[in-house]
C-alpha cells in the first residue's frame, strides 16, 4: 500500500488542480492537436508540483532569512519605488526619464496582473504548511489568487523598462527581480509556474511601455534643448573663421 504520510502531496494536488481541469476540457473537446497540448498541461502540471515540493522538502538555513526579507521588501513594488526614486535624484536627466518609465510599467502591469489576469484564471494559494515549507521562511500570504505572480511581474516590467535606456542596469535589475520570483516560490506563496508567467508578462509589457513611451511628442523642455545645441556648434564654428 502507498504511504500516505508525505505533507507535499496534498499541496502538489492543488498545484496541478488548474491544469488537470484546463486539460480535460481540451480532451473533451476531442482531435489529436488537443490531446497533445492535454497530455503537455498535465506534464507542466507535475513539473511545477515536483519544483514546488523540492524547494519546501529543501534545507536551506543561511538563504531563508534573506529571502524572506528580499521577499517582504518587493511588496506593494516597495525596492522597484526606491530605485525609481534614487535613479531619477543621482541619474541626472536620463535617470529621471528611465524611471518614468519604469514607473508606468509597473503602473501597466499591476494593473492588467491584479484586475484581469488573476481575475481570469482564479488558481488557489499553496498550502504552505501541508508542503512543509519552514516556518522560518514564512512572509504574510496574499488574499488574491495565486497566477500569475504580481511581485514577478511588476519587477520584470521595471527592469524591461529601465533596460531600454539603461541595459547594463537593465542587465542587474533583471537578476534583483529573477531572485525575487524565486523568492515567492521558496517562501511558499507561489508555484514555479506563477512566477514564470508572471515574469514573461511583466518583461513584455516593460518593453511595450518603453516603446510607446518613445514615440510620445518630445516636450516643450526637449524641443527647447534640441534647439540650443545647434546654437550652440552654430557659435563654436562662427568663433573658427574669425
Amino acid at each position: 500500500m502507498a504511504r500516505r504520510d508525505n505533507p507535499a502531496v496534498p499541496a502538489a494536488g492543488v498545484a496541478g488542480a488548474a491544469a488537470q481541469q484546463l486539460a480535460d476540457e481540451l480532451v473533451r473537446e476531442g482531435g489529436p492537436v488537443r490531446q497533445r497540448a492535454a497530455e503537455g498541461l498535465r506534464e507542466l502540471g507535475a513539473l511545477d508540483q515536483a519544483i514546488y515540493s523540492a524547494v519546501a522538502a529543501t534545507p536551506t538555513p543561511a538563504l531563508d532569512e534573506p529571502l524572506r526579507r528580499l521577499s517582504n521588501a518587493a511588496n506593494n513594488s516597495g525596492l522597484w519605488l526606491a530605485t525609481a526614486a534614487g535613479l531619477s535624484v543621482v541619474g541626472g536627466r536620463p535617470g529621471r526619464r528611465a524611471a518614468v518609465r519604469g514607473v508606468v510599467a509597473i503602473g501597466v502591469t499591476s494593473a492588467l496582473v491584479n484586475l484581469a489576469v488573476k481575475s481570469v484564471w482564479a488558481r488557489r494559494r499553496p498550502d504552505r504548511a501541508r508542503a512543509g515549507v519552514p516556518v522560518r521562511r514564512n512572509v504574510p500570504m496574499p488574499v488574491s489568487t495565486s497566477f500569475p505572480s504580481g511581485h514577478a511581474a511588476s519587477g520584470f516590467a521595471f527592469a524591461a523598462a529601465i533596460g531600454h535606456d539603461q541595459p547594463w542596469l537593465g542587465l542587474v535589475l533583471r537578476f534583483l527581480s529573477a531572485t525575487v520570483a524565486y523568492s515567492r516560490v521558496h517562501t511558499g506563496v507561489h508555484y514555479p509556474g506563477d512566477v514564470v508567467v508572471g515574469s514573461l508578462i511583466g518583461e513584455g509589457i516593460g518593453q511595450a511601455v518603453a516603446g510607446l513611451m518613445d514615440q510620445l511628442p518630445p516636450t516643450r523642455r526637449d524641443r527647447a534643448k534640441k534647439r540650443e545645441v545647434p546654437d550652440a556648434a552654430d557659435a563654436d564654428g562662427a568663433q573658427e573663421t574669425e
